[in-house]
């Protein structure tokens, strides 16, 4: 599974390897590191593959410094269901908590400040938000519903400006991206009438005045992943359809950078693309395969064949089997500031599940777990390094990144969600 490579005498003769060393931003560090890569021109194409280290030079951690959400207290700070998160160009940090519906807003050190709009229908109101929150240069707050078929916009205050209309009835997890123009980016179904299985995603981008502009199409190779699929005839005639990948399979991604590229990879190698105007950077990593643990295996198995039966009782397996290895890379995220965030895999770890009752014959105990641990890169393709994440860390709703900081969710041993910004500390100074 390793990406396929040239020959060496192909490389020795055509390519050049860069060391490069990189110093800290902090003033009392002199420590660098070194960071080895292969460049190449294919076309109108630059490669940058990583053959060893990184410019960070060990893998970096994340520490936090801010954290919203508590077990019990004021319904201001308790959370039921985060769904998308926003933070402006002064750290004011805007979290849609689904549960209530409420979208609440937080004072750069996390005190609670206000809400804006309320449930509903009328003007500034909201019935069921989905990922799609984002902040303008000017601070104006962006809420896509697609329950009322509009984004919600707001003033810095909270005061309802304007409505922006969208094709309503299709609720998503995918964030809203704001590009460097402050152009937004919301994502649509390009074909509706056509089954799942054949749906094409695109992005139509909206001006700061709100006015439609182009309609991007998400890049779509033809790639097919293994999947498994239920249906299930409804007695109106109907069609219920659950389409899902084969677990621990490669698939294709991509994700909207704020340059307003996209960045786009099958992980079936350790292979993505920065697809700029007139300059694509092809990253490529060389890794080490994760193999998949016996015990994980059976647990995503039964997790998936129970999914697959809440649409038919009477499904059986219909896919190719999962595999033994895992693909290099889950996800692909844009970082606010052009960085790339890759959601890597890693080997599974067992853990006892309290929550299990063997006398349960519908119960699957939930044991296996992957840590979260990011691949960064910046957007000339240099591997900045790995990120190491706390326990509890979720990628789902999608983290804000950066290079200097992440906004994301976590879940503590009780299950209690908080939002927590963390700050990327870099290994020379979490050694001093």
């Amino acid at each position: 599974m390793k990406p396929a490579r040239t020959s060496a005498s192909k490389l020795l003769s055509l390519l050049s390897i860069f060391a490069v060393c990189a110093c800290s931003t902090e003033a009392d560090r002199e420590q660098a590191a070194t960071w080895e890569a292969v460049h190449d021109t294919i076309g109108d194409t630059v490669i940058v593959h990583t053959v060893s280290g990184s410019v960070w030079g060990d893998t970096a951690i994340l520490v936090p410094e801010v954290s919203i959400g508590m077990l019990e207290g004021p319904e201001e700070y308790t959370f039921g269901q985060v769904y998308s998160l926003a933070q402006g160009d002064d750290g004011t940090i805007f979290v849609v908590d689904r549960q209530v519906p409420a979208l609440r807003v937080y004072e750069p050190d996390g005190t609670y400040r206000t809400t804006f709009g309320r449930a509903g229908g009328g003007p500034g109101e909201y019935e069921r938000p989905d990922g799609g929150l984002a902040v303008l240069s000017d601070g104006r707050v962006l809420l896509r519903d697609p329950a009322n078929a509009r984004i919600q916009v707001y003033s810095p205050e909270g005061e309802p400006l304007d409505e922006w209309r969208i094709r309503g009835g299709f609720n998503t997890s995918s964030r809203m991206v704001v590009d460097t123009q402050d152009r937004a980016y919301t994502i649509i179904l390009l074909d509706v009438e056509a089954d799942v299985r054949d749906w094409r995603s695109g992005l139509v981008q909206i001006l700061p005045d709100g006015t439609p502009g182009d309609t991007l199409e998400v890049p779509d190779t033809g790639y097919e992943g293994p999947r498994i699929e239920a249906r299930r005839e409804g007695e109106d005639g109907g069609m219920s359809v659950s389409v899902n990948g084969v677990p621990f399979s490669p698939s294709e991604d991509t994700a909207l950078s704020p340059g307003g590229y996209f960045i786009h990879g099958i992980s079936t190698d350790y292979t993505l693309t920065l697809l700029k105007p007139g300059r694509p950077i092809r990253i490529v990593k060389d890794y080490e395969p994760v193999p998949v643990a016996g015990g994980e295996k059976r647990e995503e198995e039964a997790f998936a064949i129970r999914d697959m039966r809440q649409t038919d009782p009477a499904w059986k397996w219909d896919g190719p089997p999962i595999p033994d290895r895992k693909p290099p890379y889950r996800d692909i995220q844009a970082g606010e500031d052009g960085t790339v965030w890759i959601l890597v895999s890693q080997p599974g770890i067992r853990r006892d599940d309290p929550d299990y009752d063997p006398t349960d014959a519908d119960a699957i105990a939930d044991e296996w777990y992957e840590p979260i641990v990011y691949d960064v890169f910046d957007d000339d393709g240099s591997y900045l390094g790995a990120v190491r994440t706390p326990a509890g860390f979720s990628p789902y709703p999608a983290p804000l990144f950066t290079r200097e900081e992440v906004l994301a969710t976590v879940r503590d041993e009780y299950d209690v969600q908080s939002v927590v910004r963390f700050r990327v500390e870099l290994p020379a100074v979490a050694s001093d």
